[in-house]
């Protein structure tokens, strides 16, 4: 079993991730246990693959939940598989949300980790009296919202409710009521909120920050989140935010909670006839710690 911070260089920062290597044989009872104990944002546990359309087969779990998918412990599970001697490649993993490909390759004498996400999905922008209703919770009024974009909930295979602020401070400062914000899930459509300005400092090569909370999956505030950044990229392309150039666009996303604790990752996205098509996010890792559960505890 490791803990990996993914999303970054440097150890504890990033977003951490439980990983269990070889996870045949545990309950799903016993994952969820083991992923409360772990108290991470998720843990991944990797299986052997059950079918030939895939490589291996990972499951992730919040420490109340399962979710199909997520982005910084795929990062981190395939991390783990390079370090006990995984060739790299390309491999298919098998999720809640599907099949999606991951390249692992060498860098800087580490590895690189680049996901392929699912197409992305946009449902309609929220009607103004629940959009309204969740900047309440966020502790926002509509003056603060980038008037270039609606709140809109994106998929890549664990989507979630997309909102642009004009500036960078009041991103900082947000103290969202996460009891409203849980309970807003539902007329919402989503369980997780992602606020993000494009007001970057001049001197930041990122193109976005962001922050992003989902206290109903038992997450208040996610460091780093692979699922949220990627939707971002089709987002700012359905809105005309970002340019595309021979058919896709390259960028860095920076997130941090108010705790100080983020990272970043770079994301493209892919275009046809100007509308997103596929969406790719890439980062680093670190190694935190490993350990060995003891035999018979299950």
């Amino acid at each position: 079993m490791y803990q990996i911070d993914a999303f970054t260089t440097t150890r504890y920062q990033g977003n951490p991730a439980g990983v269990v290597a070889n996870a045949d044989g545990l309950s799903v009872p016993h994952m969820q246990e083991i992923a409360r104990e772990l108290n991470n944002s998720e843990t991944a546990f990797v299986l052997k693959p059950t079918s030939d359309d895939h490589d291996l087969h990972v499951r992730f779990f919040t420490p109340t939940s399962e979710v199909p998918v997520c982005g910084h412990a795929t990062l981190a599970a395939h991390y783990v598989m390079a370090l006990e001697g995984r060739p790299t490649g390309s491999y298919r993993q098998l999720t809640g949300a599907g099949v999606q490909r991951v390249r692992v390759s060498e860098t800087d004498n580490d590895y690189l980790v680049t996901i392929e996400q699912n197409q992305p999905v946009f449902t309609s922008p929220l009607p103004p009296d629940v959009a309204r209703d969740v900047l309440d919770a966020l502790g926002v009024d509509f003056g603060a919202v980038d008037p270039r974009c609606p709140l809109q909930f994106v998929s890549t295979g664990h989507g979630k409710l997309l909102i642009g602020l004009r500036e960078r401070k009041t991103l900082q400062q947000l103290a969202p009521d996460l009891g409203r914000l849980t309970a807003l899930s539902e007329a919402a459509g989503t369980k997780g909120y992602f606020a993000f300005t494009l007001d970057t400092p001049g001197d930041d090569e990122a193109y976005t920050w962001g922050r992003m909370f989902a206290p109903a999956i038992g997450i208040a505030e996610d460091p780093v989140t692979g699922n949220a950044n990627g939707p971002l990229g089709a987002y700012l392309v359905r809105h005309s935010l970002l340019a595309v150039e021979s058919g896709f666009v390259r960028y860095r996303a920076r997130q941090a909670a108010a705790n100080g604790r983020g990272g970043w990752m770079d994301v493209t996205v892919s275009a046809e006839s100007g509308s997103p098509a596929s969406v790719q996010i890439e980062g680093r890792a670190v190694m935190c710690f490993q350990t060995t559960l003891p035999s018979g505890t299950y």
